[in-house]
């Protein structure tokens, strides 16, 4: 059927009046919305072959709209509609992007032109087709299935390919991935492709001693412990006929692994006090950001639970390593932040974004969600700065002045023992990753290498 048309405007009678037109011209593979928060969302969906966008809207107006589309699709025919026939607004559009524009009242004939125009434009369609980071997407059989995770990464699009293939079988899934990178939005994923017809129940096993973990995930019946009155349905019970994830897996008792292998090899389980065996067809999915095996040799870890656990295993990238998702995660979050909290939208300068890549993100999508919250809370005017952000403010300003924490009275380090201390940061800070300490500190990855290999060899030397 190919990309749609998508007609963006919060006036009822234009969307129908556009609507209408294009679809006497005999084109009906249209898409219209109301709300220009939802544009982003739609287009994550399915990328259109050419926008039509009102520039005057509540929440997110048209210039703002245009400007985060531009970003990450510049080769999106966008044809603007206003009510303003200045002269000006039309050279501001194009400025920022837009290929043509119509002034509203919408006459037909005008609007079939640039339509015309807009999908002649340099055979678009068959152009994007070449485009690395929406061909794989593209193959994706039920996009619908991942609509909560917001990606263009190529490393996730593969993700989602591997999930179209397993989701349909019973065995266990092992989702490896650092925290807030959205294993639980993948493991909602698998759960919706399975097509299981009971609920997903979600379980975080960490902390969890070995009666607690076998009360939660097994229930009990009377009189199993003392206050035991009732009969208490576990978590697996609940999950029937659909998903449970555990949540932390790495974080799990030896003792509840044992029980754990067994509900996994045999399918079976018995409630606390029970003598009867119980069985269940609920499928499991768990997820740590431990590394298994590591706690496997330390004895932590059992390594017959890790083989059932990982029949089907996903690893899923950093945000540091896909930051190619980096402007429309912030422009999402930025959206939301402003709805809930009754702000106006911000503009979001290219600098900030740079400055932001170079942040390691170690709490990954959830961190960077969490300070775009925060710093939207404090936002007032203007375009958004890096103040606003708690880490991205950086140790001093070009101006020379100290860095908080820094006394003028204390002698300064010599330049090779401020070196030494700023590459130590930077491997800390990210967890040893060569890669996004290297863009902390404003070098080549190759010349980091170099100089830890040289602070190795001083170290050993001493």
């Amino acid at each position: 059927m190919g990309r749609p048309i998508l007609i963006v405007d919060d006036e009822p009678e234009i969307l129908l009046a556009v609507d209408t037109a294009l679809r006497m011209a005999g084109i009906d593979n249209i898409v219209t919305i109301r709300d220009s928060r939802d544009v982003i969302r739609q287009m994550e969906r399915q990328i259109p072959c050419l926008m039509i966008l009102d520039l005057n809207m509540p929440h997110i107006n048209g210039h703002r709209l245009l400007k985060i589309v531009r970003k990450t699709y510049p080769r999106l025919p966008v044809i603007v509609l206003t009510g303003d026939v200045d002269v000006n607004t039309a050279v501001k559009c194009m400025k920022i992007g837009a290929m043509d524009y119509v002034v509203k009242p919408v006459e037909e004939e005008r609007l079939l032109a640039a339509v015309k125009q807009a999908l002649a434009y340099g055979d678009y369609e068959t152009k994007f087709q070449d485009s690395p980071a929406s061909d794989l997407f593209s193959q994706i059989k039920n996009p619908k299935a991942f609509e909560a995770i917001i990606t263009q990464d190529k490393t996730m699009h593969s993700v989602f390919h591997y999930i179209e293939a397993i989701a349909p079988t019973s065995q266990p899934v092992l989702i490896f991935g650092e925290t807030g990178v959205g294993k639980e939005l993948i493991a909602h994923s698998i759960h919706k492709l399975s097509n299981r017809t009971g609920s997903m129940v979600v379980v975080n096993v960490a902390g969890l001693d070995d009666n607690v973990f076998s009360d939660t995930l097994f229930g009990h019946v009377p009189g199993a412990f003392t206050g035991a009155q009732n009969v208490r349905a576990g978590l697996i019970e609940q999950a029937a006929g659909g998903t449970l994830l555990l949540d932390e897996i790495g974080d799990l008792a030896l003792t509840s692994q044992i029980k754990l292998l067994r509900l996994l090899q045999e399918g079976e389980y018995r409630q606390l006090g029970a003598d009867k065996t119980r069985k269940t067809d609920a499928r499991i999915i768990a997820s740590t950001n431990l590394d298994l095996w590591a706690l496997e040799k330390k004895g932590a870890f059992r390594k017959d639970l890790i083989y059932r656990l990982s029949t089907h295993t996903l690893t899923l990238p950093p945000l540091r390593e896909r930051l190619i998702d980096l402007p429309l995660l912030l422009d999402r979050f930025i959206c939301q932040a402003a709805n809930e909290l009754d702000k106006p939208v911000p503009e979001l300068p290219k600098t900030l974004i740079e400055q932001m890549e170079a942040y390691p993100f170690k709490g990954n999508i959830r961190e960077l969600k969490s300070m775009v919250f925060d710093a939207i809370s404090r936002y007032q005017s203007g375009p958004m700065t890096a103040d606003l952000f708690k880490g991205l403010d950086l140790p001093s300003d070009e101006s020379g002045t100290v860095s908080k924490g820094t006394s003028r009275d204390e002698p300064l380090p010599t330049l090779k023992a401020a070196s030494r201390e700023l590459v130590e940061k930077a491997m800390a800070q990210t967890g040893g990753n060569q890669s996004a300490a290297s863009a902390i500190l404003g070098i080549s990855q190759q010349a980091l290498s170099k100089r830890l290999q040289k602070m190795k060899q001083e170290k050993d030397d001493s």
